[in-house]
């Protein structure tokens, strides 16, 4: 759909403000590679996250706590290289900012400068202010996430909706209005009930970005592999799936397989 937003050749914080202000709502994918990272791009999306998801989709991990700050900044690297158009933020990893701001800012400038990425992206709230107040004085334009945060989920032991109790509900809109106070230029809001993330995105001035939180965001961000149907393993109430490319890629690797054992690939005209 075109908008007035629709020709900007770059997006940045500044754009994604006044998008919220006009109400045209932001568009969120992530991607690791350089070849759908291009593909996305170039059909219009907003933000690109180069998200620590890359532990489970990628690396094949049970959780995002092992991927390390040298595998983001690579997958960052890949990415930023394809892209013309979008915001990139990148994934400060679990163990990278938590509990230490001066770690937190040398991890923001590593990614800054080793992958070129506009922007980070930290979980957590008022007790991670600190770090983020070290790297936003440093200039590194920061999106906090708040609600069902993935690196902690040894804590919560589940990845069941957050806040549905009034006091992490009131716990959650302090830690967002902190968050925005701080100088967050967005915020991530992850599997939320829908009525508390209208009460958040009405009550703060930055973009609200949802995943698993409703329509009343401002934007909305899914994984990419889970989105184009790569990943047909997970099956969470909040995941529209755009393609069924499992499918589509296993019956062409079997074509192919079939035609190798054949001998129909390669034939005359494919040959030298």
């Amino acid at each position: 759909m075109s908008s007035k937003f629709s020709n900007i050749r770059r997006v940045t914080t500044h754009q994604l403000q006044a998008m919220k202000i006009a109400g045209e709502k932001i568009s969120m994918l992530t991607a690791y590679d350089y070849s759908m990272a291009k593909i996305i791009d170039s059909a219009g999306i907003d933000i690109i996250l180069v998200g620590d998801s890359a532990s489970n989709v990628i690396a094949g991990n049970e959780t995002t706590l092992p991927i390390t700050l040298d595998h983001m900044i690579y997958h960052a690297t890949s990415v930023v290289k394809a892209v013309k158009r979008a915001l990139v933020v990148v994934d400060i990893p679990f163990g990278s900012y938590q509990g230490n701001s001066q770690e937190a800012l040398r991890s923001s400038i590593r990614i800054m400068k080793e992958s070129g990425a506009h922007s980070v992206k930290m979980e957590g709230g008022i007790e991670i202010k600190e770090s983020i107040d070290r790297v936003l004085s440093a200039g590194v334009p920061v999106m906090g996430h708040l609600g069902l945060t993935p690196q902690s989920i040894y804590k919560f032991g589940t990845y069941t909706v957050r806040a549905k109790e009034k006091n992490e509900a009131n716990k959650l809109i302090e830690d967002a209005i902190a968050l925005e106070e701080s100088g967050c230029f967005a915020l991530v809001i992850e599997k939320i009930p829908a009525a508390l993330t209208k009460k958040i995105t009405e009550k703060l001035t930055i973009p609200i970005i949802g995943i698993g939180a409703g329509p009343h965001a401002d934007g909305q961000v899914l994984v990419m592999h889970d989105m184009l149907g790569i990943n047909n393993e997970f099956n969470p109430r909040f995941l529209r799936r755009y393609a069924e490319l499992h499918s589509s890629i296993t019956n062409a690797v079997e074509a192919y397989i079939s035609d190798i054992k054949s001998g129909s690939f390669p034939n005359e005209k494919e040959s030298y």
